[in-house]
């Protein structure tokens, strides 16, 4: 998911489907993501990992 930067400067959240591709750009803001394996299904450092606001 692209949230984009923070407001005002953000754009709509998107989800962006990698399907078979190692990488996808977002639409909004050229963010590069890259697919790696190695990560698994937790951020690391955890603090990364994006959640609800507090």
């Amino acid at each position: 998911m692209c949230t984009g930067a923070t407001p005002p400067l953000d754009h709509p959240h998107i989800f962006i489907d990698m399907g078979s591709d190692d990488e996808a750009i977002c639409a909004y803001c050229s963010t590069c993501f890259v697919y790696d394996a190695v990560l698994g299904s937790v951020c690391s450092p955890r603090e990364c990992e994006l959640g609800a606001a507090a």
